[in-house]
């Protein structure tokens, strides 16, 4: 169980989505199981394990640079919320 109270109103409002109570009940318990597993994890011993970015090895992923058939620029738009002419239209991020 969190030791903190979880306030999913205040969650939903920084990622600007609106819950029903059901979906903010559930995420609540979902919110609830994943710190009970952070706590499981930060009670690991891992004195012994170096750090690490890459848990995989890397292998080569290029690839030859070859041309294939991609979208038009209309069925690329065909979906799109907005557009302009032959753009994407997005919201202004700056003001």
């Amino acid at each position: 169980m969190a030791d903190v109270p979880i306030d999913i109103a205040y969650i939903s409002r920084l990622a600007r989505i609106s819950l029903t109570g059901e979906e903010s009940s559930r995420f609540s318990g979902q919110f609830v199981r994943l710190f009970d597993f952070i706590r499981e994890l930060q009670a690991l011993d891992v004195s012994g394990v170096h750090a690490t970015a890459q848990v995989i090895p890397l292998s080569n992923v290029m690839r030859e640079d070859e041309l294939k058939p991609c979208l038009t620029q209309d069925e690329a738009l065909a979906n799109a919320p907005a557009r302009e002419g032959p753009f994407f239209k997005a919201p202004r991020i700056l003001e």
